[in-house]
């Protein structure tokens, strides 16, 4: 079937978003109080545009963008846009939402938000996604994604809805939407990076107390070049540095060799305490 697709800001140009680049950029790599604020306006805009006219009675399954160990930012998002729905179905004589996980075989470590169009589905194109075909039968079905540039994961999901010869109501739904085709669809990349510019620019993020961690701050960590990595981790407390292995194994991050310095670098300090951090 064809998803009903929504998107909260409309993007038409690189210079006006309808939303704060720096606030995007701070969310991407894990500030969780810019990921309550998307949440709750993408549940209040989807409410009001669309749920208060179309009130669904069939159990609602919301599902984050997927991943495989360590979550996407868009997971932070997907708790209080969950929260925000919840309240509202609440009050208005519905059940609950219940979440279900796409998993993902990722085969590249590529920065996803640079590429054109054609690269991204060339890139993509590799990976595999998985779900729980039987926990969804009669349900409705609403996918979460921070962003839509080209639509190749929205493809990639239509893909796997196809193969696992799902039938529900699907919705695709989007904080944000680049609408304006002449645009590129690098300007993903310059809304990720507009706030962080060096790995030192975590520090503000990370030392906020609305910290939590993702797949892109972990990947750019572990991708930085040595000198500055060895730095930035002299500033981290050892919670932050065991959080940083343990996630970065969970994705298999040890198998790619461009982060194998980093890595065996952050495995020598956990299994030796007296291991310098310079």
């Amino acid at each position: 079937m064809i998803p009903y697709t929504y998107s909260l800001h409309k993007i038409h140009h690189t210079t006006s978003f309808g939303f704060s680049a720096d606030d995007y950029s701070q969310f991407k790599f894990g500030d969780d109080l810019v990921a309550k604020k998307f949440g709750k306006d993408l549940a209040d805009g989807f409410i009001k545009d669309f749920l208060e006219d179309n009130l669904l009675s069939e159990q609602i399954v919301v599902i984050s963008s997927p991943y495989c160990f360590i979550p996407t930012a868009t997971f932070a998002m997907k708790n209080y846009f969950v929260y925000q729905l919840n309240h509202w179905l609440v009050e208005n004589g519905r059940m609950v939402v219940q979440e279900a996980k796409v998993h993902r075989t990722i085969t590249y470590k590529d920065d996803y938000g640079a590429l054109s169009a054609e690269d991204r589905i060339k890139l993509i194109g590799n990976d595999s996604f998985h779900i729980d075909k039987d926990f969804l039968k009669d349900k409705v079905l609403f996918f979460l994604d921070d962003i839509k540039i080209t639509g190749s994961h929205e493809k990639m999901i239509l893909k796997m809805v196809k193969e696992y010869e799902l039938k529900n109501e699907i919705y695709m739904l989007y904080f944000a939407e680049l609408v304006n085709q002449d645009v590129h669809p690098n300007v993903e990349n310059y809304l990720n990076y507009h706030k962080v510019r060096s790995i030192f620019d975590l520090d503000e993020i990370i030392r906020s107390g609305n910290f939590c961690f993702n797949t892109r701050i972990v990947k750019y960590i572990l991708n930085c070049d040595f000198n500055s990595f060895s730095l930035f981790l002299e500033r981290q407390t050892e919670d932050f540095i065991y959080n940083l292995y343990h996630l970065s194994l969970g994705n298999s991050y040890h198998t790619i060799d461009c982060y194998s310095r980093n890595l065996n670098f952050l495995k020598n300090y956990i299994n030796n305490k007296n291991y310098k951090l310079i």
